[in-house]
């Protein structure tokens, strides 16, 4: 199976050029980890589901169960540059590793705020849970979901949360990365638009100089594509899935079972097959589907990845610590 790679296309810069540089013009990236792929219960050889994403710079975890920080560890990458993170629901194999996630992080000196992302009742659920962390040397900040979608924008990137079908409030989460249109230098000369403002204009700054009034369409051509990995995890199949992962680079949803027996129980405790999972893959018409969240019964995960991939090829049964690094696209 091909691993997912978006590739990126390297040219020469002049002066001018470099003054303008970023902004979406590929020197970015964004890091996708699945540190975890059980439900339920940690295991010697798989730690609870949790996905580390960096970009620019920053990263953020959706979901911290038991072990987070030990595959976190595994993997080489540190908690400290955490700014997010999201939950998709409070049951315990999604937000039990959260106390132990606080206190190292206050162990490691951090003083930035974090902020923690999740269903109505985050609050209490923390608060509860800070029992046993009760002493932190950096503040929490909170958003508590209650919309069926919501967009919470941040510097350079957006999450989006949508909430699916479990037996608790749950939500799943896209995170994008826009990305401008390309410097357009022929525009802004012919506009006769100072040099020293390239830069600002292409961040998305309208500047008013000298009684003009500059604007970023000015010198950048139209959006170009830019990345997006959408979670999500413990639902039964809703519409909301697929239509949320439309235009997704990657798309990683719970496989909690592969014998073809265990609808059933899939049904009652509102959780996904591997077959329904692909399903709303082939549905998202995604490039990717990663396979997550899986029973403590499902032991070899991989047994049944035949069959899914006769619904959607392109389906990977995710073992704890896969990765890939997404790039925009090559033009």
């Amino acid at each position: 199976m091909p691993c997912l790679q978006r590739s990126r296309r390297y040219r020469s810069f002049s002066d001018a050029d470099a003054a303008v540089k970023g902004g979406g013009n590929g020197k970015e990236m964004l890091d996708v980890s699945l540190l975890g792929t059980g439900g339920m219960m940690p295991l010697p050889y798989r730690w609870l589901t949790s996905l580390m994403l960096r970009y620019n710079g920053k990263s953020i975890l959706i979901d911290c169960g038991e072990g987070t920080q030990i595959a976190l560890r595994e993997k080489g990458w540190s908690p400290n540059p955490i700014e997010i993170i999201c939950f998709t629901h409070y049951h315990a194999d999604h937000i039990s590793g959260l106390p132990g996630m606080l206190l190292t992080m206050g162990n490691a000196e951090r003083r930035e705020p974090l902020l923690l992302i999740g269903p109505k009742g985050l609050v209490k659920v923390v608060n509860a849970l800070r029992t046993i962390a009760p002493e932190l040397p950096f503040e929490l900040q909170y958003k508590e979901l209650g919309e069926e979608e919501q967009i919470l924008p941040f510097d350079g990137f957006s999450l989006k949360a949508f909430r699916v079908s479990h037996s608790v409030q749950c939500y799943g989460y896209s995170m994008s990365v826009a990305r401008g249109g390309r410097f357009d230098r022929e525009s802004a000369q012919a506009r006769e638009i100072p040099m020293k403002l390239w830069s600002r204009l292409q961040k998305g700054e309208t500047i008013e100089q000298d009684g003009r009034v500059y604007t970023p369409d000015m010198v950048l051509g139209p959006p170009r594509k830019g990345l997006k990995v959408t979670y999500c995890t413990d639902t039964r199949p809703v519409e909301a899935i697929a239509a949320n992962a439309e235009g997704a680079d990657l798309l990683i949803l719970e496989g909690m079972y592969g014998e073809p027996d265990k609808l059933a129980k899939a049904k009652e405790n509102k959780h996904m097959t591997m077959y329904e999972a692909a399903r709303i893959a082939r549905a998202a018409k995604v490039p990717e589907l990663w396979l997550t969240h899986y029973s403590p019964s499902l032991m070899r995960p991989e047994e049944y990845i035949g069959e899914v991939r006769k619904i959607f090829p392109n389906t990977v049964a995710a073992r704890d610590g896969r990765t890939v690094e997404l790039n925009f696209e090559e033009e």
